[in-house]
């Protein structure tokens, strides 16, 4: 059973100089018809090693490209034909040990995380820890698991800063872990908004600059205008949710921090609700 072919269009994927999008697609589309080709797309116990290995390889391969690529549902499949794969003990690959599962798994995570789906998150993760506490091993030395894990604890807390400051370029454990940072910190505006939007009948610009995480009040007057707000002489009027708002007293004399904080907890009783 050749897997020269497979091997070769691994090597073109794993190319240090970048490849057109195209190019990417074109190349995995070769590599799933050549795992088909080898039988080995779901694996089994006569699997050899080397086949296994390469065959997991592929997956991880184009499922790192997939983020690259911007393709959250083809990262997602990629993820899911490789769970049978992590299933096997590590003893079946031979001396291949070159696995990314914990980069793929906490890239899922963070997924996850975007998509606001904490249930299918906390499912992953205690499944993550049944099995490390059954090696006698922890997860918080993993950088690539903690990472997702971190940000989840931030988002129940209401700590969108740290959020924020974790996301950027210096803070994220790898370069795919990076492409999601747009997407996160959107999905934390959007939660804020939703929020701000149930306990005030309007707030400041500059308020609102800072807590959305924009970089201009212009971006600010464009999200609110995309949002169905009213932007006039300073400030952002939301549209009225429930006849119990708070009144503009309230309202002025409330802090930054004040502000982060009740949005925080009211994000917290949405979760328990």
């Amino acid at each position: 059973m050749s897997t020269s072919n497979l091997s070769n269009i691994v090597s073109q994927l794993q190319t240090p100089s970048p490849l057109s999008p195209q190019k990417i697609t074109s190349l995995l589309t070769s590599a799933k018809r050549e795992l088909l080709t080898l039988n080995v797309l779901i694996p089994t116990p006569t699997t050899p090693s080397p086949i296994l290995a390469l065959a997991r390889q592929t997956l991880e391969t184009g499922a790192l490209l997939s983020i690259r690529l911007q393709q959250p549902d083809a990262f997602t499949r990629y993820y899911q034909q490789l769970l049978p794969f992590y299933e096997i003990p590590e003893s079946s690959y031979g001396t291949d040990t070159n696995s990314q599962r914990s980069k793929v798994t906490g890239l899922y995570l963070l997924l996850l995380l975007t998509k606001g789906d904490y249930a299918a998150f906390h499912t992953v993760l205690e499944g993550l820890e049944v099995e490390q506490a059954g090696k006698g091993k922890g997860l918080e030395g993993d950088e690539f698991i903690s990472y997702p894990v971190k940000l989840e604890r931030w988002l129940m807390e209401g700590s969108y800063d740290r959020v924020w400051g974790a996301t950027k370029r210096e803070g994220v454990p790898s370069e795919e872990f990076g492409a999601f940072s747009e997407v996160l910190i959107g999905t934390i505006r959007d939660e804020i908004a939703s929020c701000s939007e149930k306990a005030y009948p309007s707030l400041p610009i500059t308020n609102a600059k800072n807590l959305l995480f924009l970089e201009s009040e212009g971006s600010v007057v464009e999200f609110a205008q995309a949002r169905g707000w009213v932007a006039k002489d300073g400030r952002i009027y939301f549209p009225q949710q429930q006849e119990d708002m708070r009144t503009e007293k309230d309202i002025l004399v409330a802090s930054g921090q004040v502000i982060e904080n009740t949005i925080g907890y009211s994000r917290s009783l949405e979760n328990i609700v």
